[in-house]
């Protein structure tokens, strides 16, 4: 169970979880700007889709906001630099991820100028066509800040196809640790605002519902005062549990609509977006400007100075350690670093990692926090089944997964599964239910790429063999007509040698008789 021994053991009315937030003192502390580091180290991979191609050589000046990777098919997202400098490298760094494993990034030095490229705002964004909004939005590399990091122009421009009537902004941050859209609701109300009308002209959609956990009062009573007057977008306070963030559960609660196994919001014509989303959509419309900050939650026992901080992209989450007042005993008391939340984050295994466009939380936990216990026989007490947010069966699914079931894992719920932790939290036997469910998914992705690349060889081999059948033939049927051609033309010489030689002796006769 790890960190969440620190948690009460309560269970949702109907699903979920009430884990111990742990959010303050972090979330009633003013936001701190960070200042520019020396170098940013910047991956091509910060979002879901394709990676980012770079566009600028070793040795480059680069402005602040300027592109700096471009974005490769459709689902992508550009990069930019986050302030001015050289490049220096493009090369491999370690990913934020608990394998360790690196991926390629772009390695700016700050020159200290923090000059911008000139930016293209625009002082009425509801004179834009809502088409345009989304093309701003993609130029500007924005991307969903709730964790998922989806490149948003897609979802904008998706909802404007699929005709979506509601527009959900999801305030809730659930996780515990985490209160960085709190603390951006409680100071940017106003802005985040702007942004939900912005994007409610993008997409066409008629109102907007934010809801946001009633343990967060003073960014409710923020953001009332910032939508007063607003008339399409409501602010709804909602329960605060887990996972009541994903964006299933916060679609159900606000409107009442539930969202089909393996189906999507837009299909009952609803759309979700973050908070930090809203922010960065603004600026990008209004002010032109792309995105290359956002905040992030320092939290954990270990902290010296918790709290939250707007941060560059690319700086090394070390870095930013140090800027919140280190860790306590320089660290020696650290048994975990996380990026992210407790419940859906990544376990790093040191802080030379930086924040990405997704790195929600950068935690420091000790020994308390992660004390860890080997799991014991199930003793199929339901607790699973019941705080599932998806109303599936863990230990069934789990059992499946042990013995290789995979497809029958499928057939009972594997694929609507979203990895919250709620099983694993309430779990009076530690099992680590979350673990089998991800590995399941891997090994079915992983036969579905076997299954891919077996079906393009078959189809290889199978065209080979068509074409090399193919060219037999046309091969033995262009030898048939040479050869018929052969034996016409012979045929043909024969009969005129023949004629010829009728003619011959025909005109020897004659003159025969003549004589």
């Amino acid at each position: 169970m790890g960190f969440m021994n620190l948690f009460k053991h309560f269970l949702g009315d109907d699903w979920g979880v009430h884990p111990d937030d742990r959010k303050r003192p972090a979330a009633d502390r003013p936001l701190r700007t960070m200042p520019v580091p020396e170098k940013l180290y910047l991956p091509l991979q910060q979002h879901l889709g394709g990676p980012a191609r770079p566009v600028v050589l070793v040795g480059q000046q680069v402005k602040k906001g300027e592109l700096i990777a471009e974005a490769q098919g459709m689902i992508s997202a550009p990069i930019h630099a986050p302030t001015s400098g050289t490049i220096v490298a493009v090369t491999d760094i370690t990913a934020p991820h608990p394998s360790g494993l690196t991926l390629p990034a772009i390695i700016l030095a700050a020159d200290g100028r923090d000059e911008w490229v000139d930016c293209q705002g625009c002082a009425d964004p509801f004179a834009l066509d809502p088409a345009e909004i989304g093309k701003r939005v993609a130029a500007a590399g924005v991307v969903g800040l709730g964790g998922a990091a989806f490149p948003s122009a897609v979802k904008l421009t998706g909802a404007a196809r699929s005709k979506v009537k509601t527009l959900v902004i999801n305030g809730g941050e659930c996780e515990p640790y985490l209160s960085c859209d709190d603390r951006q609701m409680r100071e940017r109300a106003a802005d985040i605002v702007d942004g939900i009308r912005i994007m409610l002209h993008a997409t066409g959609a008629r109102e907007a519902l934010v809801g946001i956990e009633d343990n967060k009062p003073e960014a409710i009573a923020a953001m009332q005062a910032a939508a007063a007057g607003v008339a399409e977008v409501h602010i709804r306070p909602i329960p605060a549990r887990y996972p009541m963030g994903s964006e299933k559960q916060l679609v159900q609660v606000l409107t009442g609509k539930e969202v089909a196994a393996e189906s999507r919001t837009f299909d009952i014509g609803i759309l979700v977006h973050n908070v930090g989303t809203a922010l960065a959509v603004r600026a990008a419309i209004r002010d032109g400007r792309p995105l290359i900050s956002r905040v992030v939650t320092v939290n954990g026992n270990c902290a010296n100075d918790p709290g939250n901080i707007e941060v560059l992209v690319g700086t090394l989450a070390e870095e930013v350690i140090a800027f919140a007042g280190g860790l306590k005993g320089d660290g020696i008391g650290l048994a975990r670093r996380v990026m992210g939340g407790p419940m859906m984050g990544m376990q790093i295994p040191h802080w030379r990692v930086p924040v990405v466009k997704g790195t929600s939380g950068i935690l420091a936990f000790d020994a308390q926090e992660v004390a860890a216990q080997e799991p014991d026989p199930c003793i199929r007490c339901g607790s699973c089944v019941k705080a599932c947010p998806m109303g599936l069966l863990p230990l069934e699914m789990s059992a499946r997964i042990r013995n290789s079931a995979y497809d029958e894992a499928v057939g009972i719920g594997l694929k609507d599964c979203i990895a919250c932790g709620c099983c694993a939290y309430v779990c009076p036997s530690k099992i680590p239910l979350v673990q089998y469910f991800v590995h399941a998914k891997g090994e079915l992705a992983a036969q579905d790429r076997n299954k891919l690349r077996n079906d393009a060889t078959k189809k290889l081999a199978q065209q080979r063999q068509e074409r090399l059948d193919r060219e037999a033939r046309e091969k033995a049927e262009a030898a048939a007509k040479r050869k018929a051609e052969r034996e016409a033309a012979a045929a043909a010489k024969a009969a005129a040698e023949a004629a010829a030689k009728q003619a011959s002796e025909t005109a020897g006769a004659t003159e025969g008789e003549s004589a």
